[in-house]
């Protein structure tokens, strides 16, 4: 790509994101990062919130298990 080799051209950024490879799969590896980033960083600042969103997670899947339970055991 041309405007590739003028890093002062409009799809510089473009460029960066998809280094000859597919732009999405590139965007969706730096999305990753950056959200395994902020997770690492909200555990560190805030432990005690970030333990209460994993015990509410863990509540909602407890729930929804015995709800599906109920269903099946319904259907016998």
């Amino acid at each position: 790509m041309e405007s590739c080799r003028r890093p002062w051209s409009a799809d510089a950024v473009a460029c960066l994101l998809t280094d000859g490879r597919n732009g999405a799969t590139v965007l969706k590896k730096v999305l990753t990062w950056v959200a395994i980033a902020f997770v690492v960083f909200y555990v560190i600042q805030r432990p005690e919130d970030a333990a209460g969103i994993v015990r509410s997670a863990g509540g909602a899947l407890s729930d929804a298990a015995q709800s599906l339970s109920a269903f099946v055991g319904s259907l016998v």
